[in-house]
């Protein structure tokens, strides 16, 4: 396989400082991690959780696993695309076999990943031994490296670390928006002693916890870092944007032009300015909040 540093990844990230009344004006200071800017087509932690998968495919077939929009799925497109590494998306809702492909899975097929679709009911026990053996048959892909859902594994999770290494003495909080909790895994590894994770997920149902302690204990053999999740900004669930969330990520793009991701990265920015009118952050908290996408297309 072509070595992942042709992709010439821009690492470390950089650490940029907002402007914002509505930190400033409770004492708060308030920091982005632009992990969107580490690669034009790689964007953010999918860069992070995918770069030690791809090495350890070793040119294998690469196979993952997602929803009708999923940003995971077509970072696995490009990364194959990229580096030439054949890969396939097995994606949820066999309905959708039958129907034109939306701009994202779209994205993915020209992308050349060979989509395989399963029903529903199937695909939430896809990580059953005897139910993966049979979607990889079926797919044509028995001898592939299998990457989870969203990419949350033990080498994603040990990528991870190195975002809260980069992020060690710049913030007292950092805060991310959780998708399957890989990347809070790693990053609350990664920080110092002093400093903590917050974790805004974007799904409702309050099992991330749980999944979080199960990654670091995989990776890390046993809980790292201090981190905590506050759940009431999923606005109703995964790829859910109400008008509010729409109008408050529009705001925010006007008054700092910088194009927002809505379905993690406008829910972790409502949180935080929530939490700061709450007064959750002590005044002199500096707290860096980590750009993990962009707007799609």
């Amino acid at each position: 396989m072509t070595s992942l540093d042709v992709l010439r990844p821009r690492l470390p990230s950089p650490l940029q400082e907002l402007s914002d009344s509505r930190f400033e004006g409770r004492g708060v200071r308030l920091l982005l991690k632009r992990d969107d800017l580490i690669h034009p087509e790689l964007v953010g932690n999918k860069w992070r959780k995918l770069a030690p998968n791809l090495d350890a495919a070793d040119g294998r077939t690469v196979v993952t696993f997602g929803g009708a929009y999923s940003n995971h799925l077509r970072a696995t497109a490009a990364a194959g695309r990229l580096l030439g590494l054949p890969t396939v998306g097995v994606v949820r809702g066999d309905e959708l076999a039958d129907r034109p492909l939306n701009p994202s899975l779209a994205r993915c097929r020209a992308d050349g990943m060979r989509l395989h679709f399963v029903d529903r009911s199937t695909y939430r026990r896809k990580s059953e031994p005897q139910t993966l053996a049979a979607l990889l048959r079926a797919a044509r892909a028995e001898d592939a490296y299998v990457v989870p859902e969203g990419g949350s594994n033990v080498p994603a999770v040990r990528g991870c670390r190195a975002l809260g290494e980069e992020l060690a003495g710049r913030a007292d909080v950092v805060a991310i928006a959780c998708g399957t909790g890989g990347t809070l895994a790693g990053l609350a590894a990664g920080l110092a002693p002093d400093q903590r994770a917050l974790g805004v997920p974007v799904l409702k149902g309050g099992f991330l916890t749980t999944e979080i302690r199960a990654l670091q204990e995989r990776a890390f053999g046993g809980p790292r870092g201090t981190w905590s999740l506050d759940e009431r900004f999923h606005f109703g669930g995964y790829g859910r944007t109400p008008p509010e969330l729409d109008a408050f990520a529009r705001g925010f793009e006007s008054c700092h032009d910088l194009p927002v991701e809505r379905l993690y990265v406008a829910k972790l920015l409502y949180g935080l300015v929530t939490l700061a009118h709450e007064g959750a952050f002590a005044r002199g908290t500096t707290v860096a909040a980590v750009v993990t996408g962009r707007p799609f297309p």
